[in-house]
């Protein structure tokens, strides 16, 4: 991103008092006493300076110095940690001005780099929350969903971070079809769907292991029916009919073979399934009432 340089702004009587009262009365006073004894003296100025100073500590900066500051150290030092604290100042000290929200996205720019990912989306939601219209609120959501989608967990985790980017990556094309964001977004939300698709199988293997077919069918039906795009799509095919064959359901292991031979005749994947359902002396048929055939005509595929 580039950010051009601008230029801009009497007491009354305390009464009888017992003893012990009168005498802790006349220590404090004595105290009192000597404490303003020294305020008194003439060689006390500096002392009573240091009192009754002001806190000078703080000084306003121009909002322009501290943004290009931020854009100097992000740019050139290449410290993306000390350029957000630029930009925060700007907003701190510059709150609803111009510079202040030029700031804020380059304060969630800088956390995106730096790989403070969190501070990233909480600044990026703010600047598309207070400012909606802008140009550069597509910029601002399409980090957001980048955020999430640099933290995709392997499939062997739990998938909650991926589907947060899914989200993230569709509001960037549903809310800015035309930017120059929409691209990119849709290449890793395709990227995302392929991480659930591939934890699904992951899964799936793992019930096909342990002979518990009918939970493996569910796990690859998902990819089937949800993930026909991605390209764990061609295995899922095998692996259903490689269940269907297994718990006697030919009819849908005859159409998941023909599905795939139809849609990846070069896949090594359909060979596979070929040959499982030619040894049952069948042959691949494709059943057009079965979901697995209506999944790919929803696309066109089938």
């Amino acid at each position: 991103m580039s950010a051009q340089r601008m230029t801009l702004e009497p007491r009354k009587p305390l009464g009888h008092a017992s003893p012990a009262r009168a005498g802790r009365s006349l220590r404090l006073a004595a105290g009192l006493i000597a404490l303003a004894i020294p305020l008194s003296g003439c060689g006390t100025g500096a002392l009573w300076d240091k009192f009754t100073a002001k806190d000078d500590t703080f000084v306003e900066e121009p909002a322009d110095k501290l943004y290009n500051e931020g854009l100097y150290l992000m740019n050139q030092r290449k410290d993306n940690k000390a350029a957000s604290k630029k930009f925060e100042e700007v907003d701190r000290q510059h709150p609803y001005s111009d510079w202040a929200r030029k700031s804020l996205l380059m304060s969630a720019y800088s956390f995106y780099n730096s790989g403070d990912y969190d501070s990233c989306i909480g600044a990026a939601t703010r600047y598309v929350t207070l400012h909606p219209g802008s140009p550069d609120a597509a910029y601002a959501q399409y980090l957001i969903a980048a955020s999430h989608y640099d933290q995709i967990p392997d499939i062997s985790r739990d998938q909650g971070r991926t589907e947060k980017a899914i989200a993230a990556l569709e509001e960037v094309i549903r809310k800015y079809p035309t930017s120059e964001y929409s691209t990119s977004a849709k290449a890793k939300l395709e990227g995302a769907r392929d991480q659930l698709a591939g934890k699904e199988m992951d899964v799936g293997r793992y019930y096909m292991e342990k002979r518990d077919y009918t939970a493996a069918i569910n796990r690859f039906k998902t990819v089937v029916t949800r993930y026909q795009t991605t390209r764990h799509v061609e295995e899922a095919l095998a692996r259903l009919t490689e269940a269907y064959m297994a718990i006697g359901i030919v009819g849908e292991a005859q159409t998941a073979a023909a599905v795939l031979g139809h849609n990846f005749p070069d896949s090594r994947w359909y060979k596979d399934a070929y040959n499982l359902v030619k040894s049952g002396g069948l042959e691949p048929s494709e059943n057009k009432g079965s979901y697995i055939s209506r999944a790919f005509k929803k696309l066109g595929l089938g």
